[in-house]
């Protein structure tokens, strides 16, 4: 059996008296891609940043390869590169062009060749469709080409596992898909990802496994072809109920709202 990429185990996260996660044990083997759904507030956003050290924990450990991610350490900013994250809100710098974006990183933390660093960023442009954007500034994109910059700029620093949280969220519907099929492509690739989302559809298509959380805790967890036909918990199918019923409205009101248009 493949050894995992990734071991949390016995996960505690607390903001004082106020538990968010309670005792979560997850192992990421390399390749897998596992999409973490549940309700606002459960703790999804949280657990990413614990795993990538962004937070310190009470309780538990998050290891690659073997070894601790541990905040306080020194070598906190070397595992941090092979753990990549993108963020809701892009992260860009608005004073830099795209590829000077995407280049800032590998140049500065990693200390790689300027002209390697280019090149890669180049492909990597390319790889997410934008390639022609290179020269541009942030204020010059539309919200779905900035976050395949934020993609684009994750992956400039080879990162073994990506995490990537609530990457749609800001996003107006017709931008949405652009980003998705930049992700799918990447799970295609093999890219070990753990994904916080809000898009059932997406997670549906793209995880090898599902993580419902609910109060901090991993209420279920299975392939999706199970989870998203016949939930176990009674929690998991209220939740999925939940978001059937606001699919059904959306559709039932873009009618009308053409009609008014």
């Amino acid at each position: 059996m493949t050894e995992p990429l990734l071991r949390i185990e016995h996960l505690k996260k607390a903001y004082g008296d106020n538990v968010v996660l309670k005792d979560i044990s997850v192992d990421v083997a390399p390749g897998e891609v596992i999409v973490v759904i549940g309700p606002s507030g459960c703790g999804k956003s949280t657990f990413l940043r614990c795993i990538n050290g962004l937070e310190p924990i009470q309780g538990g450990s998050v290891r690659i390869d073997g070894e601790e991610v541990d905040p306080g350490s020194k070598n906190i900013s070397k595992l941090r590169q092979r753990i990549g994250m993108v963020f809701q809100s892009y992260e860009l710098f608005p004073h830099k062009t795209v590829i000077d974006n995407v280049m800032l990183s590998p140049l500065k933390v990693q200390k790689r060749p300027k002209a390697e660093v280019k090149e890669e960023a180049l492909a990597l442009l390319e790889r997410v469709g934008l390639k022609e954007k290179a020269g541009s500034f942030p204020r010059e994109l539309s919200g779905g080409q900035k976050q395949r910059v934020a993609i684009a700029r994750a992956l400039a620093m080879q990162p073994e596992v990506l995490l990537l949280d609530e990457i749609t969220a800001a996003l107006d519907p017709e931008m949405v898909r652009e980003v998705l099929d930049v992700i799918l492509d990447l799970a295609r690739e093999g890219k070990t990802m753990i994904i916080v989302t809000h898009e059932m559809s997406f997670a549906r298509a793209v995880a090898d496994r599902v993580l419902f959380f609910d109060g901090g805790e991993i209420v279920e967890e299975d392939i999706p072809e199970r989870f998203f036909t016949a939930p176990r918990t009674e929690r998991a199918q209220k939740f999925l109920h939940t978001f059937e019923f606001e699919a059904v409205r959306e559709h039932e009101a873009a009618p009308q709202e053409q009609q008014q248009a």
